[in-house]
């Protein structure tokens, strides 16, 4: 191994907690190393409802994990989702004072620092500010202003907006089962980082991330992130259905949903029985599998319907929006049979399984390739990209520090950091103080 260091993600579910631990192998490549899984206790459609059950399955899935790989688990980035993120669009433009020098980073953190002055709702806190694309002095459709000359410059924002106290929650429970923070990221940001290519982002793709409490959706064109949202639906609102419906325990109703479920009640004949045994000594029920299969079929069109209406409110429409990669589905819920073919009916888009192998090294277990680690891989790629850009800050700071002296230095340390990191920086002060 080229590379000692650690890089670990933590993915707090409704069904699952994870912690993930990778490394980089002698080919640059990303290894997991080390995997633990816990059952979710105490979080309801993303958001903790049971600090105290919380904090328990999230020490049960990190020593699961430093025991697999044998390392000690101290910094992690946790993925944050829930029903409580929204998003929203927001254009916004700075007049600079003189126009006679090129457009660098401060006036580009001047305009983004101007968004996060956004007055919410009360209780409501924003996690992103994303530039779409800017506009200096009345020419639009600019990737990068830095270094143009122009006098006002505007910007197109996507922001992602979340509740205090949901974000406060998290960080209690993670600092509470002693490890710290090393970064928060939002949940689809993760799982796309994991799952979709360089190619789908330039061409229009939007991720559906089915999880156990809530469906994520980010939508990206040109390589950049153009529309998030969070449904309050996943795979748990199934298996409700089928215990309602088939009238048996919980337990069942998940085994039969991943055992015989369909999405597509035409592949079931009606002669299909399933028989369930009795609780204590009644007599066994027996289900039709084409039952069954319309039980779920009616769910899964509902939440694909739920996430149609986003990707039309984002506008794919249009044809300079138009989304040419289709969709691409994952999370553990997108393992249900034939869910394929029931999005493409649904949305007429085409539509592929995403693995969270696509960045990965070749080696890895087949069990990482596994839709369900979507999200825990993204978040370990997110911990990586994180400790390449604080090192190649620190590298230039080096290099500076021969050139300038120390106050300049300070300046351009500030200018390498990304717009990203910034946000991290901000929220990682925001949670240091949520004690």
């Amino acid at each position: 191994m080229e590379n000692n260091e650690l890089y670990i993600g933590l993915d707090i579910g409704t069904t699952k907690i994870v912690a993930m631990i990778g490394v980089v192998n002698e080919y640059e490549k990303l290894k997991i190393v080390g995997i633990g899984k816990s059952k979710s206790l105490g979080v309801h459609r993303g958001v903790v409802n049971n600090i105290t059950q919380t904090i328990q399955s999230i020490q049960a899935a990190v020593e699961e994990a430093e025991l697999n790989s044998n390392n000690k688990i101290d910094k992690v980035v946790v993925g944050i989702a829930g029903q409580h993120i929204r998003s929203l669009q927001h254009s916004d433009y700075v007049t600079r004072e003189n126009s006679d020098q090129v457009i660098c980073e401060e006036d580009i953190d001047k305009l983004i620092n101007q968004v996060y002055k956004l007055v919410m709702l009360p209780g409501e806190e924003i996690i992103h500010v994303l530039p779409q694309d800017y506009k200096v002095d009345g020419q639009g459709e600019i990737k990068e202003p830095i270094g143009m000359f122009g006098s006002r410059v505007e910007a197109n924002f996507h922001v992602v907006v979340g509740q205090v106290s949901s974000i406060k929650n998290i960080a209690r429970c993670v600092k509470s089962s002693g490890i710290n923070f090393e970064g928060i990221t939002l949940e689809p940001l993760a799982s796309a980082d994991a799952v979709l290519s360089f190619e789908e982002k330039e061409a229009g793709v939007a991720l559906i991330d089915i999880g156990g409490g809530t469906t994520d959706l980010a939508i990206f064109k040109d390589g950049i992130i153009r529309h998030t949202a969070v449904i309050p639906f996943g795979g748990n609102i199934i298996t409700e259905d089928i215990k309602e419906g088939c009238s048996i325990i919980e337990k069942q109703a998940e085994l039969l949903k991943i055992k015989f479920g369909s999405a597509w009640p035409g592949e079931n004949k009606e002669n299909e029985i399933v028989s369930i045994p009795g609780l204590r000594g009644r007599e066994p029920k027996e289900i039709t599998l084409k039952n069954l299969s319309k039980i779920i079929n009616a769910r899964i069109i509902e939440i694909i319907e739920q996430v149609f209406i986003e990707i039309k409110n984002y506008g794919h429409d249009e044809q300079k929006k138009k989304l040419i990669a289709g969709i691409v589905l994952t999370g553990g819920g997108s393992q249900l049979k034939h869910l394929k073919q029931c999005v493409e009916l649904v949305t007429g888009m085409d539509t592929r399984l995403g693995q969270p192998n696509e960045h990965l090294a070749g080696n890895n277990s087949v069990e990482i390739s596994n839709p369900t680690f979507a999200t825990a891989v993204g978040l370990v790629m997110n911990s990586l990209n994180r400790k390449k850009n604080n090192k190649k800050i620190k590298q230039k700071e080096i290099i500076e520090n021969k050139v300038n002296d120390s106050n300049q230095d300070n300046i351009n340390k500030d200018f390498s950091k990304t717009v990203f990191e910034k946000f991290t920086d901000k929220i990682k002060n925001f949670l240091e103080n949520a004690e």
